[in-house]
């Protein structure tokens, strides 16, 4: 609990947070000076208005953040998550509609909603002690706004390493234009699982901070395909694949021996659409034995490319269309350099139990995987040519003594933020120094990545490997203040975030 107050002098009032951040970037000496585009700016409100079409529809949504008992097929645990579900419940909106979801607070500590990779408005966006003061334990708060973009999306707490318990669920952003190429969809949810099994990700969080990267906050016990102190390794990854173990792997909430299923006809064809809400795992994905075309990542179209299997980091985001063959297949979810997997059972042949095993995800294991940063936009996502106007350099190291990732060398600071301003093109570069890939992810905008065969995909994360760089483009439409960070969730709570900061 030491981290949480450490960070709670972070939570203002709205009036204070407009002052203090007026203040961090004004001088009565010089009133040319920049001055940030707080959350509750006009400027922010104006642009919400033009987002708002007319005859815009509502749709309304109860989320009570609670605790209880979690079964996760055999292993009951109990936890924090929205309803009860694990995930919460799926809310589907249609793109340009407003969403308004009532959140109530029944949980022991403060919290917040993120909507990951939703363009909302600033003051929605659920960072606290940056977009809005935390949600105390008892209280309620109704987030609204217009969701712009259709997509794959999902939506977690922003609050300490709450992410890590069951405070999640997918956002399904509709485009009436849809459907052509598939007849349904099976959304499939990943994620890894320490809480409730003797071990909460606070503890977790205090012992790597006490004791670095020796711990992985449990005594690993020489476990299979692990090495550096028994920490995940994964040639994919270009090395260290995480910095806790887990003892569960889920997929729609589901362990691997007691999975979800669902029923389908020989030649129908699913749009699969992959999220992966894990704290520190990413994953290898695919049907054995049957292709996959991917569509889109990150909610956004891509020129469809056929692949047997595709790597997620944290928080990133694929959908593909299958074609069901005659047997029942496992959409399997290898966790990257941990020895286990997860999986949802595609029935539609004779067979009663589940397709997948051991063997089948070793042979998985052997199959090429699609690099998502390597795919291409459709054009019509495509952003236009155009030079950028301001550039930053975003340093990624770590970790230190005391477990912590840094962005340029320092600590996070709500305050201290790179500026750029409304209607220029920012171009983004992620240096690498550390041994760690790191999901890096930026709210309130997509960017597109600039690949080694021009532009790439369109995103809001994507992984960058140790030593590598990664530079990314994106039009500053939307303004506010907006955190960028690693979506290992112990990454970024140990400082390894930044703000892009609009200033005027």
């Amino acid at each position: 609990m030491s981290h949480l107050s450490r960070r709670s002098f972070l939570i203002l009032s709205t009036s204070a947070a407009v002052a203090g951040l007026a203040a961090c970037t004004s001088n009565a000496a010089a009133p040319s000076s920049p001055v940030r585009v707080a959350p509750n700016s006009p400027l922010v409100a104006a642009a919400e208005r033009d987002r708002r079409k007319a005859g815009a529809r509502t749709t309304s949504v109860r989320l009570d953040a609670t605790v209880g008992e979690v079964d996760l097929g055999g292993v009951q645990v109990t936890t924090w998550t929205y309803g009860g579900e694990l995930p919460g419940k799926e809310v589907r909106i249609q793109r340009g509609d407003v969403l308004r979801a009532h959140l109530t607070n029944n949980l022991p500590q403060p919290t917040t909603i993120h909507w990951h990779g939703l363009a909302l408005r600033n003051d929605m966006d659920g960072v606290p002690g940056l977009t809005q003061p935390e949600v105390p334990a008892g209280a309620n708060f109704t987030y609204e706004f217009t969701v712009p973009d259709a997509g794959t999306h999902w939506f977690h707490s922003h609050v300490g390493v709450q992410l890590d318990r069951g405070l999640y669920a997918p956002i399904i952003v509709e485009d009436p234009a849809d459907g052509a190429d598939y007849d349904t969809e099976l959304v499939v949810v990943l994620d890894d699982w320490l809480d409730g099994t003797g071990r909460i990700p606070d503890t977790v969080l205090a012992d790597l901070i006490k004791n670095g990267m020796n711990m992985g906050g449990m005594d690993h016990g020489g476990m299979p395909g692990m090495d550096h102190g028994g920490m995940p390794q994964s040639t994919l990854l270009g090395g260290d694949a995480g910095d806790v173990i887990y003892p569960h792997i889920l997929a729609n909430g589901r362990i691997a021996s007691a999975p979800r299923s669902v029923t389908a006809k020989p030649g129908q064809r699913i749009r699969l659409r992959l999220v992966n809400a894990a704290a520190d795992t990413a994953f290898r994905v695919g049907v054995p034995g049957v292709p996959m075309r991917v569509t889109h990542t990150d909610g956004f179209p891509v020129q469809p490319r056929e692949a047997d299997t595709v790597l997620l980091g944290m928080g990133e985001r694929v959908d593909a269309v299958i074609t069901v063959p005659d047997d029942t297949v496992p959409v399997l979810a290898l966790a990257e350099g941990r020895d286990s997997y997860a999986q949802v059972i595609i029935r539609s042949g004779r067979e009663s139990n589940p397709a997948a095993s051991d063997s089948a995800a070793k042979q998985l294991e052997q199959l090429p995987v699609l690099a998502i940063n390597d795919l291409k936009a459709t054009e019509e996502v495509t952003l236009a040519d155009r030079a950028p106007d301001v550039s930053h350099t975003l340093v990624l190291d770590g970790p230190g003594a005391k477990y912590d990732w840094t962005i340029n060398g320092k600590p996070y600071n709500p305050d201290d933020g790179l500026p750029i301003r409304d209607g220029q093109r920012v171009r983004v570069r992620f240096e690498n120094k550390s041994s760690m890939f790191h999901p890096m992810h930026i709210h309130g905008h997509t960017f597109q990545i600039l690949g080694r065969n021009g532009r790439g995909p369109r995103k809001d994360t994507a992984i960058v490997l140790p030593g590598e760089a990664l530079e990314v483009d994106f039009d500053a439409n939307n303004p506010g203040q907006w955190l960028t960070h690693c979506h290992n969730a112990y990454h970024g709570e140990s400082s390894m975030m930044t703000v892009l900061s609009y200033v005027q």
